[in-house]
């Protein structure tokens, strides 16, 4: 059976209401959750000192931490300046994670743009590998960078192009966001294959994943969340597919209902026979 961290996208604010990232770590365990992650989408706002002291709660909190960087990053972009923007920006989240011993940062790496997807996966190949390197200079070691499948097929972001790149650059792996492959697959998912190719390919390290439910549009899913009892993609087929394999995953609820729908799924999942670790 999975060992299983489950948490909110952001500090809890429907079931009970945390004041900020240290208080909504401490919420975090009091729900009887065990993960969160930090959001820094529309840019990074904390300071060194401060994600240091969310560290130290989480560590005494036991809750495991992740975090997930501005929106604003391409890679691949045709301009100089807004790459050079997207590494600061990447550099500062991967400096704030390491200092609250979050062990992730979650991007969405670039658009594929006018040289598409060839020249696209290069591009963020050589770009990532210039931040590795600079995180070994700089004695960061227990960092991992969290390439995110994405939903739009003009996205670099593709389970292919995320795990391939992983196998290439140690300290690189596939975040799967679950509600954003359903979309990417036009409303199918099978979970199964995906856990097992995860397990095949990484084998016990922890597989970092997102899930929400996403709107349907104009004939076609976009990546806009909705709850999880919405049921795009369905919850409790995931839930049955980790209570017959042995594999460790972190799952970050996205819902607009954060941790009212992080301890919905917990219930499901306790359903199939899981606990939390």
């Amino acid at each position: 059976m999975a060992k299983v961290w489950l948490g909110p996208a952001g500090i809890p604010k429907f079931i009970k209401k945390a004041k900020d990232t240290a208080d909504g770590v401490r919420v975090v365990r009091e729900l009887g959750l065990n993960a969160m992650e930090v959001e820094f989408v529309q840019g990074v706002r904390m300071s060194p000192e401060a994600a240091e002291k969310v560290g130290e709660v989480a560590r005494e909190a036991r809750v495991r931490l992740s975090v997930h960087a501005p929106y604003f990053i391409n890679l691949c972009s045709d301009d100089k300046e807004k790459v050079e923007a997207s590494m600061k920006r990447l550099w500062d989240s991967v400096d704030r994670a390491h200092r609250m011993g979050a062990w992730i940062v979650v991007f969405h790496a670039a658009y594929y743009g006018k040289g598409g997807p060839d020249v696209c996966y290069d591009n963020v190949r050589m770009r990532l590998g210039e931040l590795l390197d600079s995180m070994k200079e700089e004695g960061i070691n227990d960092v991992v960078l969290g390439v995110e499948i994405t939903a739009r097929n003009n996205q670099f972001g593709s389970i292919e192009e995320t795990f391939g790149l992983a196998k290439e650059l140690r300290g690189v792996r596939p975040v799967v966001d679950w509600g954003h492959l359903f979309a990417r697959n036009g409303g199918s998912i099978d979970y199964g294959s995906v856990l097992d190719l995860w397990k095949d390919t990484f084998g016990e390290e922890v597989m970092h994943t997102h899930f929400t439910s996403v709107k349907y549009r104009n004939g076609r899913y976009v990546d806009e969340h909705e709850p999880v009892s919405v049921n795009r993609p369905p919850f409790e087929p995931l839930a049955k597919e980790l209570s017959v394999r042995e594999i460790n995953i972190s799952i970050v609820c996205e819902s607009p209902l954060l941790d009212q729908d992080a301890l919905f799924m917990k219930d499901i999942l306790e359903k199939y026979g899981i606990r939390l670790v």
